[in-house]
């Protein structure tokens, strides 16, 4: 006989989703909250939806809170591309070239490297001076 374990998340009475893993069952649960808090928010403003209306908004948006969040904070989406388009790649240039926002090196960071490369042998060659007799 097997055992299996489920998480339902029930609201109001009714099962909405079934999981099998806890964590899950706790982010589905969570974004049902934000998403009641939502619908009571849009139920302030003074915009002419129906009940259906509202609670459909109120759940696209806490489905999609991380999108959501940066927009709030008046940061500029990320576009995203075509599913048919790929991004491209980059050339051998531009995989070398070093990155703009690369954070800059401190002193004890220079001084660090340069103790680095002074412990390594220098790979120099002495030429041999030979009499002439």
């Amino acid at each position: 006989m097997a055992v299996i374990i489920k998480y339902i998340v029930v609201r109001n009475g009714v099962e909405k989703m079934t999981f099998t893993t806890k964590k899950e069952a706790d982010a589905y649960d969570k974004m049902l909250d934000i998403a009641d808090n939502l619908y009571e928010f849009l139920e302030t403003a003074d915009i002419d939806m129906d009940e259906q209306q509202l609670e459909d908004l109120s759940l696209f948006l806490a489905q999609n809170k991380d999108s959501l969040i940066p927009i709030m904070k008046g940061i500029k989406p990320k576009e995203k591309m075509p599913s048919d388009q790929e991004p491209e790649q980059p050339n051998d240039k531009e995989k070398n070239a070093p990155k703009k926002n690369a954070p800059k090196k401190n002193e004890g960071e220079k001084k660090a490297e340069k103790e680095k490369t002074a412990d390594k042998p220098k790979n120099t060659k002495k030429s041999k001076s030979r009499k002439k007799k």
